[in-house]
């Protein structure tokens, strides 16, 4: 997977390509980790996402969480595999997806 960030004044996006899985969750938690302190609001772009899995689930409810108390956080470009596991969890209704 690889992570281009851009910050954009105090809105931060990321645009992720490839899987975000058991493997490469850590990096975007990392990433987000590193990141977030000065920005008020976050864009996951996922229009090169192929593939989410319940870590990388793990990883959006957290930075939503800590995003809740600021501009919040926003999901963009999400394609229908990416989708369909949003539905299926229960994400859909608990993140912002534009």
């Amino acid at each position: 997977m690889t992570i281009q960030k851009t910050l954009n004044g105090n809105e931060l996006t990321l645009a992720l390509e490839g899987r975000l899985d058991t493997m490469t969750a850590p990096e975007l938690e990392q990433e987000l980790n590193s990141s977030l302190d000065g920005a008020e609001s976050l864009i996951l772009d996922f229009s090169k996402l192929d593939y989410i899995s319940s870590a990388g689930l793990r990883v959006l409810l957290s930075a939503h969480k800590a995003m809740a108390g600021k501009g919040g956080m926003k999901v963009i470009h999400v394609n229908e595999i990416v989708s369909e596991v949003f539905e299926v969890t229960g994400f859909s209704d608990i993140l912002t997806i534009a």
